[in-house]
């Protein structure tokens, strides 16, 4: 889009920016939530993976190691009790595992690490396992403590009925303690047939009784055995700090985006940064002494070339820097191009030529202009110019000292115009109620010259009405010499218009009084 369109169109308002803000916070806390969840979910995952696998390994090998310590004890002939009491007693207190080893033949134990010499009837002991099995592990309720489950681990010795049957502790402390660390496992249940027990409830429960959602299930190869992890992927904690994290990078995007909008998109932007760039520069239009023919005057005339855009319209960046109130620190940058200029020209121009500037209304009632005027009149050649400010009626607001303002330009020596006149609604108004020096006739109103118009009776009553109030006419946009001619005769002072020349740089301008013919400047 450009430069100059985007000048005229609506910009951001305060509110758009808030709900945009608002709007890019919010999907800010979206996107995060749902790529830190991903994110998590997907460690936790890797996590359970690994905790199942360390697991998995822990158990082979207290169950191997356990199967290669008690390898001695399987041989044949059957030994008598007395000899083997004693070994069977310190390989029970050498493993904090093992709370009882017995010794079976014919589905009867006849030795044990507890008891010495015994007669038990394995179907009644522990009806569950299988001696006909080389292996096979069941969970069961210890006959002392039966609020302690143990695990039966059978090891067969050649026949069926005949072997060890080892009766082991169930610590599921260390394990619990392990996953408490990592936040991440509620729990564990060991399974052996249809018989569990869970981390959760210290006896054994039927396997129909267990959630139906573990997170892993694990099988031992060579044992028949599992083991369920539990855990859900996320807890209330995870949940909770990754709301709070996603909500603070909501609010800090939100407020950053509001931050840089306002910044970046605040009415003005382009204009303060041209003005920072050197963008903007003057051109100088002579105005014509109708008697003479001769330049007797200069109006400068503000132009802006963008970068990117090119030459913006004056009548664009002008009316916008009103409307953003940037016309004060727009004429400033006037004042100090004019200035530099000035110093140019002096050498080029005739002594007392009239120099015109365009003043907006809005800055004669800033506080700061007869602060900026006199600093601009200390950085002009002294007594080489004389000074009009074009005041234009268009965009003229009622002040309620104007009148003391103008009366303080009078008193530095400088007139006053009524620049556009015609073109508001309060023309006459204004004529009335404060003084002026000149009244620039618009060139809406010139360019109907000889035509067959409304606009020449008009004009002919401006006119009239210039002559009675004793103001010096100036007319905008002479193209023709007939206009001229006609504007003449009416008594029209001075000419401005493109029939004479059009608005040049210093380099131009200089160009232009060297060729032209010289002579003083007329009168008025």
């Amino acid at each position: 889009m450009p430069l100059s369109s985007s000048l005229t169109r609506p910009l951001l308002n305060p509110r758009k920016i808030a709900c945009f803000s608002a709007t890019l916070g919010l999907f800010l806390f979206l996107a995060f939530i749902i790529i830190a969840l991903a994110v998590m979910l997907h460690r936790r995952a890797d996590n359970h993976d690994e905790m199942a696998k360390n697991t998995q390994a822990y158990v082979l090998t207290m169950l191997d190691d356990l199967k290669r310590k008690l390898l001695p004890l399987q041989t044949s002939p059957r030994p008598a009790c007395p000899a083997i009491k004693n070994d069977l007693i310190e390989r029970a207190a050498l493993d904090d595992n093992i709370q009882a080893i017995l010794m079976v033949t014919h589905n009867r134990a006849w030795c044990s690490s507890l008891a010495g010499e015994t007669q038990i009837d394995m179907r009644q002991f522990s009806p569950t396992t299988d001696t006909r099995k080389p292996l096979d592990i069941q969970l069961a309720a210890a006959p002392l403590t039966p609020d302690k489950p143990v695990l039966h681990l059978w090891l067969q010795n050649g026949e069926a009925g005949n072997g060890l049957l080892v009766t082991l502790k169930i610590n599921l402390t260390p394990w619990l303690l392990y996953t408490e660390r990592q936040h991440e496992m509620s729990g564990i249940a060991i399974v052996t047939g249809k018989r569990a027990l869970t981390s959760w409830e210290q006896r054994v429960t039927a396997t129909s009784s267990l959630p139906d959602d573990p997170s892993k299930t694990l099988t031992l190869p060579g044992y028949p055995l599992q083991l369920k992890l539990y855990g859900g992927r996320l807890n209330t904690d995870d949940i909770t700090l990754v709301l709070l994290a996603g909500l603070l990078l909501s609010l800090t995007g939100g407020f950053a985006c509001y931050a840089l909008l306002t910044l970046f998109i605040r009415p003005g932007k382009e204009i303060l940064q041209g003005i920072r760039r050197g963008e903007f520069h003057v051109e100088y239009q002579p105005v014509i002494a109708a008697a003479t023919g001769q330049a007797c005057g200069l109006e400068a005339l503000l132009r802006w070339t963008h970068p990117e855009a090119g030459a913006i319209p004056p009548d664009v960046f002008i009316r916008y820097a009103e409307n953003k109130n940037l016309i004060v620190p727009l004429t400033r940058h006037l004042f100090e191009l004019v200035a530099r200029d000035c110093h140019t020209l002096q050498h080029a121009v005739p002594a007392g030529i009239n120099l015109n500037l365009n003043l907006s209304p809005a800055h004669l009632g800033d506080k700061t202009f007869c602060q900026d005027v006199l600093a601009w009149l200390e950085a002009m050649p002294q007594d080489h110019f004389s000074y009009v400010f074009e005041i234009t009626e268009r965009t003229m607001v009622e002040t309620r000292n104007a009148q003391s303002v103008f009366d303080w330009l009078r008193s530095q020596n400088i007139r006053i115009a009524l620049d556009d006149f015609g073109t508001g609604h309060s023309a006459l108004i204004y004529l009335e109620k404060f003084r002026f020096d000149y009244l620039k006739i618009d060139r809406g109103f010139v360019k109907n010259i000889a035509r067959e118009s409304f606009s020449s009776p008009v004009l002919d009553a401006v006119l009239a009405l210039a002559k009675k109030l004793n103001l010096l006419t100036v007319a905008e946009g002479v193209e023709t010499g007939e206009q001229a001619r006609w504007l003449r005769h009416r008594g029209v002072c001075h000419f401005q218009g493109y029939l004479f020349s059009r608005p040049r740089t210093v380099t131009q301008l200089i160009d232009y009084f060297q060729h032209e013919p010289r002579s003083e400047p007329a009168a008025g």
